[in-house]
């Protein structure tokens, strides 16, 4: 029997990264998964993984493509159980150099999103009976580089409203945790991160950067009914990189 059998997940940015891996893994651990994203790879992740994924196109920064993406879920396979918001991008701008439209487009994808997966995945969870939130933030929610405020400011942004949430529901059975990567080898930072950061893997305790999937099987264990007196916590998924002073 897997983690997550029966479980009904909805996984957003799943066509690449570790919402990808998430996917995988999920359907790994029993479970069914509403696979989103807004780039169109929604689709060949949902071809890659099999017929316990449906595709889904959406926007997180949208109302009304969030509702939906819910909607899809519960009309697809009954239920929610799950909710991973996973996607998000990357900014890089001293804060004297920031413009509104890179704030904006920050903030709107990064914590927005996160938002309103959170809204919808809720009220379909009130619905069922409770469920698993779990919501990506970065090590860039609990501390500080040069080049990233907008993004620490959205990434911090997730973790407070992820322990309100906590708070808000945790009598509804509803859990709702927050991961902090770190230096993850996805697609594109591990075809080019790793020579134009100059050695920021080694930041890790570890000394490496991590893989995807050892990201999404923390996020499975949160998903499922092992982690059920966990909420309200941000969980560094870094190597170590958070526990450094220098």
């Amino acid at each position: 029997m897997g983690l997550l059998d029966g479980k009904v997940a909805v996984i957003t940015g799943a066509g690449s990264g570790m919402a990808k891996a998430s996917t995988v893994v999920f359907v790994r651990e029993g479970a069914r998964v509403l696979a989103a994203d807004v780039s169109g790879a929604e689709e060949q992740t949902a071809a890659e993984v099999g017929h316990a994924v449906v595709p889904f196109h959406a926007d997180v920064t949208s109302e009304s493509d969030v509702e939906a993406m819910v909607a899809k879920a519960v009309s697809e396979f009954g239920h929610v159980d799950i909710v991973c918001n996973v996607a998000g991008i990357g900014s890089g701008e001293q804060i004297g150099d920031v413009t509104m439209d890179a704030y904006d487009r920050t903030m709107d994808v990064d914590l927005r999103g996160v938002v309103l997966g959170m809204k919808y995945g809720i009220r379909a969870m009130l619905e069922s009976g409770g469920g698993s939130i779990i919501n990506w933030s970065s090590v860039g929610g609990l501390n500080a580089a040069p080049w990233t405020g907008i993004y620490s400011a959205a990434k911090a942004g997730v973790i407070a409203v992820t322990k309100a949430a906590a708070v808000e529901y945790g009598t509804k059975g509803i859990r709702v945790n927050a991961i902090c990567p770190g230096f993850i080898l996805t697609e594109i930072m591990g075809a080019a991160g790793l020579e134009s950061s100059a050695g920021i893997e080694k930041k890790a305790a570890m000394r490496r950067g991590g893989q995807p999937h050892e990201v999404a099987e923390v996020a499975a264990f949160l998903a499922s009914d092992k982690a059920s007196f966990v909420t309200g916590t941000a969980i560094p998924v870094d190597g170590g990189w958070s526990a450094r002073l220098a």
